[in-house]
């Protein structure tokens, strides 16, 4: 009897909180969807990200720089990105307050601009914006998002709760689908929820706390310090010494680091070198050898005058020195998209996210029939 009650109050606390943040869910789940495929359809649809493979070597960072400088002029360049033999390369306009995001597509062995693309406008960007977001202003879509996140991770495990088989007899029907003929539709739509909810609930769940991770900064910190983090979570820019003497090379400071990149990277589908934007800053670099994730880069920083590296104490450092818990950390955007285990691991996640979005629809239908039987 008292477990009953407890079931009952499991049922009531997963009723209304599906009914309070189905609608925010569905949207989260159905933008997923949209946005699972962005880099493939986007490289199939915009050949400006492509070039023809040249024996000639890549412009090295001080020209291209000079070249995207002129494309916008006034705006601060915060990367340059040299991608696989017959990619362009990119230069990434960004800034906080005012706020932009450009990219500048550049052939790299003649400097030609392809295209010049806002990265803030367009299909993909106001799919983006609505998973982070809700279409709300950001400070404030942020919260929301993250709210209805928290309380889809309750729904999942009281969902549980309320999909446990009592007994043996009732394990059957929670497995598989057992229609017969002439079943309501009432019937269905109870079995489409629970059965389809109990094959999604693990990953649901994964993709809910790697959500969580961005939504919540208390969330992001506990889940790190559980899986044994010691570093930072806060990115603090490295500083130069302008007081040491700059090193006498024959070629600017920026190239010399992008040579060194290359030397050591041999392999890497992306190098990454970021000019420095003040004099204290640090020429930050960063390997990529798979373009497709984020978890395989491996992040280095140096003083822009001597060129000596400079050790950091957050997670964006280097991969050798990481533990679980910042690779874990680092992976967290692989393991929401499906991205991880590339392109089968997206059409996975796309699969699953579309099941997720039927969730808060089929629960919502089987309120609506109770509530009908009971005005009946």
């Amino acid at each position: 009897m008292k477990n009953k009650k407890i079931k009952k109050g499991i049922g009531k606390i997963h009723l209304w909180l599906g009914l309070s943040s189905g609608i925010i869910v569905f949207i989260i789940a159905i933008t997923g969807c949209l946005y699972a495929f962005q880099e493939e359809i986007q490289n199939m649809t915009q050949d400006y990200r492509f070039v023809s493979a040249q024996q000639s070597p890549f412009l090295p960072p001080s020209q291209l720089l000079k070249i995207a400088q002129k494309e916008l002029p006034g705006k601060t360049i915060h990367a340059l990105k040299y991608n696989r033999k017959t990619d362009a390369a990119e230069a990434i306009f960004f800034h906080y307050e005012p706020t932009y995001y450009y990219t500048s597509y550049i052939n790299p062995y003649s400097g030609k601009v392809l295209k010049t693309v806002n990265n803030e406008t367009g299909f993909f960007p106001f799919i983006l914006d609505g998973h982070f977001y809700l279409w709300l202003p950001d400070q404030i879509g942020q919260i929301v998002v993250a709210s209805a996140t928290l309380i889809f991770l309750i729904l999942i495990i009281s969902g549980f709760i309320l999909w446990y088989p009592k007994n043996k007899s009732a394990a059957k029907q929670r497995f598989s689908f057992k229609w017969k003929k002439g079943m309501k539709w009432k019937r269905k739509n109870y079995d489409l929820h629970n059965i389809t909810g109990f094959y999604v609930l693990l990953i649901a769940f994964i993709f809910a706390i790697t959500g969580l991770v961005w939504g919540f900064q208390w969330f992001s910190f506990s889940y790190y310090k559980v899986l044994g983090g010691e570093k930072s979570l806060v990115y603090t820019e490295p500083v130069s010494d302008s007081i040491t003497e700059q090193k006498n090379t024959q070629i600017t400071p920026l190239d010399a680091i992008w040579l060194k990149m290359q030397k050591e990277y041999p392999k890497a589908e992306s190098i990454e070198i970021h000019p420095p934007e003040t004099t204290s800053s640090s020429i930050d670099a960063n390997a990529n050898f798979n373009k497709g994730t984020y978890s395989t880069i491996d992040y280095r920083y140096f003083d822009q005058y001597s060129l000596k590296e400079i050790n950091v104490y957050h997670i964006w450092g280097r991969k050798k020195d990481d533990k679980i818990a910042d690779t874990l950390m680092k992976m967290n955007y692989d393991i929401h998209t499906g991205g991880i285990f590339g392109l089968a691991g997206k059409i996975f996640a796309f699969l699953i996210s579309l099941l997720i979005a039927s969730l808060p629809v089929t629960g919502t239908l089987i309120w609506w029939g109770r509530n009908k039987n009971r005005k009946k």
